[in-house]
């Protein structure tokens, strides 16, 4: 029963150690994504994931480890923030985004869906009428463009909406840069 009860409980004083160093690292996580650039989650690309996942793992890991300092948790959770903020910073020149950005994808031309790209984006067509729905469209006829954005969001545009902006750009100069 000692050893049962051991194996539940454990070291009370390591017990007490890990709660500090847990509310430690959280303190010292939340300071450090306070000077990062604030992004919400719906406009995370897939180094951001990464980089919140892998945050959360040090700090997790470096918590209830014995032989993990509050010193070397935060030295690596510096060096992971500092490499992807300069990761961020690298996305605005265009050579290397189209390395860490996926292309944006024509899922829907002129009201034709395009198998080819959907099947490319992990979609299936059930996927793209449920999109199509929630946008109020039953079938992809009025439909100029569905893309399939960098960060895994359909945007749609309609064949009677007209671009009211001066500035931006027209969505088939749009297709022209960056898209399959």
């Amino acid at each position: 029963m000692d050893r049962i009860l051991q194996a539940l409980i454990g070291d009370q004083l390591g017990a007490v150690d890990a709660a500090i160093k847990a509310a430690a690292l959280f303190l010292t996580a939340a300071i450090l994504f306070r000077f990062m650039e604030r992004r919400t989650l719906a406009e995370f690309a897939p180094f951001d994931w990464i980089a919140a996942v892998a945050a959360g793992a040090v700090v997790g890991r470096a918590a209830t480890a014995s032989d993990t300092s509050w010193l070397n948790a935060t030295a690596a959770l510096i060096s992971l923030l500092a490499a992807h903020a300069v990761l961020a910073r690298l996305r605005f020149i265009p050579a290397i985004r189209r390395f860490i950005d996926p292309l944006l994808k024509v899922l829907i031309r002129n009201g034709h869906v395009d198998r080819r790209n959907l099947r490319r984006c992990g979609l299936t067509t059930a996927d793209l009428e449920a999109v199509l729905r929630q946008h109020g469209h039953e079938s992809s006829d009025r439909i100029h463009l569905a893309i399939f954005e960098a960060k895994g969001a359909i945007s749609i545009l309609f064949k009677d909406e007209r671009v009211t902006d001066p500035n931006a750009a027209a969505p088939d100069a749009l297709v022209g840069r960056g898209c399959e």
